[in-house]
């Protein structure tokens, strides 16, 4: 099967300027402590890839369901764990089924940005997933880090992807609370970045009770 323009155009933002990074590995220490409560949890992660991530999210306890609009990435999930739910859908009109305000955690990890084409949807999907005092948690790369170049140099239009201020502006719409909002310098053996740009972001917000 051939990749989709949307496809092609997400993993070239996921994997821009290579020459600075290197494939990361497990649950950022960021998202562990923000996360540091799971277990019995019922926990939704949006666009979960191949599972990885879902996978580490399920042995720190959580009930975690997986989605992903890629039916190659589902496969994969199911693959690395058939006894976890997985969901081929679209994160900007969520199935039914997640639309029962049952999550306690929303999760979009690393990459997601990139693929999300209406912030404002997406959002709204979240908050009618999130039960009452449910917390939504972004991590991803920061979106000003992958328009840059080793040497610092502006290679991308910032504002031609999803910035820092849209992410924000969307999820507070969707009537959910900004508890942290942290842009942070790459804090992984992972990543080359120089220090002095935010290489990574963690959105946390809650669901009003």
């Amino acid at each position: 099967m051939e990749p989709t323009d949307d496809n092609r155009r997400a993993f070239d933002v996921r994997h821009a300027s290579t020459e600075n990074v290197v494939p990361r590995q497990g649950l950022p220490a960021a998202v562990r402590e923000a996360l540091s409560e799971l277990a019995g949890q019922r926990v939704l992660h949006l666009l979960c890839d191949d599972g990885a991530q879902t996978v580490e999210l399920a042995a720190l306890g959580g009930l975690v369901t997986g989605l992903d609009e890629s039916t190659e990435a589902i496969a994969l999930a199911h693959a690395r764990a058939p006894e976890l739910p997985w969901l081929h859908g679209d994160p900007h009109a969520l199935p039914a089924e997640l639309q029962r305000a049952r999550f306690d955690v929303v999760y979009c990890g690393e990459g997601s940005l990139a693929r999300l084409r209406d912030l404002a949807a997406w959002a709204g999907g979240v908050a009618v997933a999130l039960r009452p005092g449910g917390t939504l948690v972004v991590h991803d790369d920061h979106p000003a880090s992958v328009c840059l170049d080793r040497f610092l140099h502006w290679r991308d239009d910032y504002f031609a992807a999803p910035t820092v201020g849209a992410l924000v502006s969307a999820v507070a719409g969707a009537g959910l609370a900004v508890q942290r909002l942290d842009e942070t310098p790459s804090r992984s053996p992972w990543r080359r970045i120089d220090p002095r740009v935010p290489a990574e972001l963690l959105l946390v917000a809650e669901k009003p009770a």
